[in-house]
């Protein structure tokens, strides 16, 4: 399961109590730059979450981000509880949001 589809199902599943995905967009080719060629991409995958145009890499770099994918998941206070590089470990990555959606926010 590519990681766009996990994040549409989770996305699915979880906004109405809070859970708001956020894809940032760091092209790797210069055809991946086109605001259209995203919104194509965004279309034609069905990506009803946020999608970020980062062209010139400043969240990529904000995050240290070294690798893609890699997931982030940011609790009510703003603060990374939690990483994952690369594929998998959707079952964990679903528990984790679980957790962090119990949690209350003061």
């Amino acid at each position: 399961m590519a990681d766009y589809t996990a994040n549409k199902e989770w996305h699915s599943n979880y906004s109405g109590q809070g859970l708001v995905i956020i894809g940032n967009h760091y092209p790797e080719f210069a055809f991946e730059e086109s605001l259209d060629n995203l919104k194509a991409a965004v279309l034609e995958n069905e990506i009803e979450y946020a999608v970020t145009q980062d062209n010139d890499g400043r969240t990529w770099r904000a995050y240290n981000n070294r690798y893609w994918p890699t997931l982030y998941l940011i609790d009510k206070q703003g603060h990374i509880r939690y990483v994952h590089i690369g594929e998998g470990r959707y079952k964990e990555t679903e528990a984790a949001i679980q957790t962090l959606l119990a949690e209350t926010y003061p």
